[in-house]
């Protein structure tokens, strides 16, 4: 329920940037930007002092799950939406693309696969582990990935500032996060709610930017109800393919019931946070970054609901 009330309030943002995109265009007197940054920066700080160097430690020793579900993260989503590239007629269906390509080159969701991996009477343990190993793969691999099309598609895209400021608002922030982490651990876990909330808080006000900055600049004016279903059709697709594929691969590496069902959750899912705060990284300067945001934004909310029906069968299957 608190997922479904965190769709609500994304949806109602995007609706007041279409409304208001004012005090989210480039020209406004608002310093959105700047509060941005400094929410991510705080966001990943929080991050690392969360983070539980002895369960890291413990998950170590099941290798071969792990890969399965890092690879399955950061290579098969990928792979799967590359194949497509060569099929973009134009400039606008490659924009389409790349915003596809950004949600398959995100890492897993920590909270969401963990949570969901319990109620199906998965490993547990496991799902913690990935889950933050993923986040922390991703601060180096996802804006490898993007790299690779931005650069030829962005003719004044400059990487360099990219990689600063990804080093500025995240990598320094979860060092510090885990450096301070023995005297300020506690204070997280105690105050994890709170923080939670001041995560949503921030991807919140990422998400108007983003939607104000592209509704501003018009670019949603060629996106009709027919394209918008295509994308959430290829979307629901890219789960579902990438479901079977673990499914069938952990089942083929013989996993028992609990790693298997740790494997096909935490392989398919994708964090909203680290996309949001990625975008106003790598799309922060882009009127298309309300566009970049929007798969991403349809498949977190097909995911919860999606795999929360399959944890809850999985569940009554060791109640039976």
């Amino acid at each position: 329920m608190k997922d479904n009330k965190f769709i609500f309030f994304l949806l109602l943002v995007v609706v007041l940037a279409y409304l208001f995109p004012g005090p989210g265009a480039p020209d406004s007197i608002m310093p959105l930007n700047t509060i941005g940054s400094i929410g991510i920066s705080l966001i990943f700080f929080f991050y690392g002092l969360k983070l539980s160097r002895e369960k890291i430690r413990s998950g170590l020793r099941n290798v071969r799950l792990h890969l399965l579900i890092q690879l399955s993260t950061f290579l098969l989503f990928p792979l799967i939406i590359m194949a497509f590239y060569p099929l973009m007629g134009n400039e606008y269906q490659h924009t389409l693309w790349l915003a596809v390509f950004f949600l398959a080159a995100l890492p897993s969701t920590v909270s969401s696969s963990v949570v969901m991996v319990s109620l199906a009477k998965g490993n547990v343990p496991a799902a913690i582990f990935n889950a933050s190993l993923s986040g922390i793969i991703g601060i180096a691999v996802t804006p490898l990935w993007m790299g690779l099309f931005m650069q030829s598609q962005q003719g004044d895209f400059d990487f360099t500032q990219i990689y600063l400021k990804l080093f500025l608002e995240i990598i320094l922030p979860v060092t510090l996060g885990l450096l301070l982490q023995p005297r300020w651990h506690a204070f997280a876990s105690k105050y994890s709610r709170q923080l939670t909330l001041f995560d949503k808080s921030v991807i919140l006000l990422i998400v108007y930017k983003s939607f104000a900055e592209s509704f501003h600049a018009g670019l949603f004016e060629g996106l009709g109800w027919a394209d918008l279903g295509w994308l959430s059709a290829l979307v629901i697709i890219l789960f579902f393919v990438v479901y079977g594929i673990i499914y069938f691969l952990a089942t083929w590496l013989e996993f028992n019931r609990e790693d298997r069902i740790t494997a096909v959750f935490c392989g398919t899912k994708k964090s909203l946070v680290h996309g949001t705060v990625f975008s106003n990284v790598l799309f922060g300067n882009m009127a298309s970054a309300g566009i970049m945001l929007l798969p991403l934004m349809i498949f977190h909310a097909f995911q919860i609901l999606a795999v929360s029906v399959i944890a809850t069968r999985y569940a009554r299957e060791i109640e039976v």
